[in-house]
């Protein structure tokens, strides 16, 4: 395919590769923080092809595998409702919550509906006027835009009966908190190419400098993501604290200044429980206040739901780059996509999705 096949040229790649192994002459551990880019280089066997030198690990770039448990019972005990619509991304569906998911929800008689787009959610809405809609509003700032603009939409045509559960968490303030673990290992970072899209790299100059850690903007296809690696070899090589973007057709340094603008004006900064690491501070986006309305928490009164995490899933460690699928007990036997333990198994991002969908679990 046109403006695709080129960026999967196997003598391409191959050219980068040796590239790499002639570059590298240390153990250099490096995180991608994109599940998109995970799952490209499972698919393609990215991490196999690399020197043994690098090692890639994966972390917290999922949406949908951070969205805190509670979030995801919460949404259960919504579209439980009878007078609810609720809406959301079809991934969502299968996360399991403390007890059950949205499918069974759905399967028991709830109006559970998958959308493409929030603003599906708002006609939903404009269409059952005597029904609550709800709009699961999950993501990085990839998704911020669409979901901040569902609710400009929303106040500008004066529905009353549309609100929005928010689970939006931004990327920077992870990766301060992967850097500042006494556990870290991770020594240059793989960037998320659709998130800088958005909100451009301005932000990461000062964790580069503050961590002593490259950071290398960096696409989703194999020559993107190999050039990446490489780019991000060559300044641990030499030393530099600095950040590159090897993703140029797409990103620029100062973003989409109109999404910034719109995701402004609904969201404000606020602490945020990542689902199996934890609360990071200032990491999530929040309703500003005067948007209250629209906050389907409050709507509902379901603030005071606090389940716990099952004991079997590692996926925290995962996400934190920890460990990798391979390294649960539960994997691919107790936890599978079909009875997932966690939401890392779920999602089209997750890590332990894309080694079972790709036959990592199996033993060679």
């Amino acid at each position: 395919m046109k403006y695709i096949s080129e960026y999967r040229d196997a003598n391409l790649v191959k050219n980068l590769l040796e590239e790499i192994d002639h570059t590298a002459t240390k153990d250099w551990t490096i995180m991608e923080i994109c599940g998109g880019q995970t799952h490209a280089i499972v698919r393609y066997g990215i991490d196999q092809l690399l020197p043994e030198k690098i090692e890639l690990v994966h972390g917290p770039g999922c949406p949908v595998c951070v969205t805190p448990l509670e979030l995801i019972d919460k949404a259960q005990a919504i579209a439980s409702q009878d007078n609810v619509i609720f809406t959301s991304y079809g991934d969502m569906l299968r996360v399991p919550g403390s007890i059950s998911d949205l499918f069974s929800i759905r399967a028991s008689g709830g109006d559970v509906r998958v959308v493409y787009s929030p603003l599906d959610a708002i006609k939903i809405a404009q269409e059952n006027p005597s029904k609550e809609v709800v709009f699961f509003a999950i993501g990085f700032e990839t998704t911020a835009p669409p979901n901040a603009m569902s609710v400009l939409q929303a106040k500008r045509l004066g529905i009353k009966n549309f609100s929005v559960l928010v689970s939006q968490v931004r990327v920077p303030p992870a990766m301060h908190a992967i850097l500042s673990s006494p556990q870290n290992r991770v020594k240059g970072f793989l960037a998320a190419g659709h998130v800088n899209a958005v909100m451009g790299y301005w932000e990461y100059p000062e964790i580069a400098r503050k961590y002593k850690v490259p950071i290398v903007v960096t696409g989703f296809e194999p020559l993107d993501i190999v050039q990446g690696i490489l780019n991000t070899v060559k300044l641990l090589e030499a030393g530099k604290s600095e950040v590159g973007n090897a993703y140029p057709r797409v990103v620029t340094y100062e973003g989409n200044q109109s999404a910034q603008k719109i995701i402004n004006e609904v969201f404000c900064d606020c602490d945020w429980k990542w689902r199996g690491i934890g609360t990071i501070p200032q990491s999530g986006w929040c309703l500003r206040p005067e948007l209250g309305i629209f906050n389907a928490e409050n709507r509902f009164n379901v603030e005071d739901i606090h389940p716990e995490e099952s004991p079997l899933c590692i996926s925290g460690q995962i996400l934190q780059g920890l460990k990798k699928p391979k390294d649960c007990p539960a994997f691919g036997k107790e936890c599978t996509p079909e009875t997932p333990l966690g939401a890392t198994m779920v999602s089209d991002e997750g890590a332990c999705a894309a080694y079972y969908k790709y036959g990592r679990y199996i033993e060679s």
